[in-house]
């Protein structure tokens, strides 16, 4: 069985670091370590419009932004198809059929479904769209036969959520579609990174957030405006680590280079961290480390995007070839799927004999 990846984003404002470190950096590494036949990566435009129906032009102008996202950190359109949602028809069709196999009581217990609909506000009044996402996403991994999401833990539900989906289907019509495995960050501090408030989760609507395309100036400002320990208020004082997120970030994204390279009184992360929780250790020196490793992390992907951005022509021209080829595919498993289904009246020669031969004793 061929190994393939479907994952993508809502295009509802550009990608910042909580998207990098949670997904992006993981996709380029997958992307580039030759264990995949084929690599989709969707912008879920469609998904989108659920919670924003009311303002498609800030879907629409962010397809283009989330593209330069993707990009910039290094994905390659060579080796990785980036298509739209919206231009694959076979998904809403897929997404019409699963439905039958899902009852509503159980989309209710979805503990992603239910996390969101409380965020946005949709206990009184749920677009129908947003609640069936899971179906709809089910959908999305299977049109591509996916054998692996790349996600982060808020969607295990989801994924999970999809492979019941495919196993009722495949219990009901026969063996059709392929059963997806979650893949997780395998680096444990960047299961969800915080705010640069401290708040738990990296949020465009919070505005805490440092985004992949922030120039350098402003990624610094940032930085130097991040939650601390409140009762670290002199140097002297003891500091703590834990909801620090000055610390989680240092966590997620610092190596032992960058201690050679910007911070050599400290052989290492663990020695940063001992001295602040002693005392002695100010905030401002060690965001300003955070900032030299941010800086460095970030500069290639600017001066990427950059260069895409003087040809945009061209990143319509990825985005086109990739949606024809996640069109064909999905095509194919559309009409596998109606072959299980026994809906596929036109293309079963063997029915249409069966039937005439039927009508033709009977005269």
């Amino acid at each position: 069985m061929s190994k393939i990846i479907l994952t993508g984003d809502r295009p509802t404002g550009k990608l910042h670091l909580g998207h990098y470190v949670g997904s992006l950096k993981r996709r380029v590494e997958l992307q580039n370590s030759g264990e995949f036949d084929e690599i989709f990566i969707m912008i879920a435009d469609a998904q989108a419009l659920t919670d924003n129906s009311d303002n498609p032009e800030k879907v629409r102008q962010n397809i283009i932004e989330v593209a330069l996202d993707y990009l910039s950190v290094g994905i390659d359109p060579e080796k990785t198809h980036i298509f739209i949602q919206s231009q694959i028809p076979q998904l809403t069709e897929l997404t019409f059929y699963y439905m039958n196999l899902v009852t509503v009581s159980r989309l209710q217990r979805n503990p992603t479904v239910k996390a969101e609909i409380q965020l946005r506000n949709f206990e009184t009044s749920i677009p129908v769209g947003f609640f069936t996402y899971p179906i709809s996403q089910a959908s999305d991994i299977t049109a591509f036969k996916a054998t692996t999401v790349p996600v982060g833990e808020d969607q295990e539900p989801m994924i999970e959520q999809a492979r019941e989906i495919v196993r009722k289907f495949n219990s009901v019509y026969g063996e059709t579609l392929v059963e997806p495995d979650i893949l997780l960050p395998d680096n444990k501090a960047c299961l969800r990174l915080p705010g640069t408030d401290g708040k738990a989760k990296m949020s465009k609507s919070l505005g805490n957030c440092i985004y992949l395309s922030d120039p350098a100036d402003v990624v610094k400002k940032k930085v130097m405006s991040m939650y601390t320990d409140p009762e670290h208020i002199k140097v002297e004082d003891p500091g703590k680590i834990e909801g620090n997120c000055v610390f989680t970030y240092l966590d997620a994204f610092s190596t032992p280079e960058d201690f050679a390279e910007f911070l050599p009184d400290y052989e290492n992360l663990q020695a940063l961290k001992d001295h602040y929780q002693r005392g002695g250790l100010g905030d401002v020196k060690v965001k300003k480390f955070l900032n030299n490793v941010l800086q460095k992390q970030l500069e290639p992907i600017r001066a990427r995007r950059h260069e895409y951005e003087k040809n945009i022509p061209e990143v319509y021209d990825i985005l086109q070839r990739g949606t024809k080829i996640a069109y064909e595919a999905a095509d194919e498993t559309l009409k596998e799927v109606k072959n299980a289904m026994k809906i596929n009246y036109f293309d079963d020669a063997e029915l249409i004999k069966i039937q005439s031969e039927k009508y033709a004793s009977e005269e």
